[in-house]
């Protein structure tokens, strides 16, 4: 019996993750979507937020997203991601500016810019946020 899956997280940029798992929700336009080993196959749209992926020696990885597209296969789930990045690698200052930016362009203060973009960079601003916020949790444990 297969005790893991593979897991593949991609963006335009880069591959961000590949390897075994046990474990690996994501958040998907209906809700959380946890996929173990021997999910059924399953394509479904993501909305910008967390990929937690649990590897076979139990270490937890902590991704934010800003929307894609999760497939299941047999042997792999792959997040076909429109930016991903790992907590750690998330830069606290740059994520803030770029939140309160979107901000006040949404609240017409800012350069013209179209609204949907605004919306779209302070989702993924408030995401890697969060991602933050849950590897500072995890660190204190």
């Amino acid at each position: 019996m297969t005790t893991t899956i593979r897991c593949d997280i991609v963006s335009a940029e880069a591959e961000i993750f590949h390897g075994e798992a046990t474990m690996v929700v994501a958040t998907g336009e209906l809700g959380e979507l946890g996929i173990a080993p021997r999910h059924a196959p399953l394509i479904t749209r993501l909305k910008p937020g967390k990929v937690v992926v649990t590897q076979a020696n139990g270490e937890v990885l902590d991704f934010a997203i800003g929307g894609g597209i999760l497939e299941v296969q047999p042997q792999v789930v792959t997040i076909l991601a429109d930016t991903a990045i790992r907590a750690d690698d998330i830069d606290e200052a740059a994520v803030k500016a770029a939140k309160d930016e979107a901000e006040r362009i949404l609240a017409g203060r800012g350069e013209a810019m179209d609204i949907a973009e605004a919306q779209q960079k302070l989702a993924e601003a408030v995401v890697q946020l969060q991602a933050l916020e849950r590897l500072r949790k995890t660190l204190k444990h």
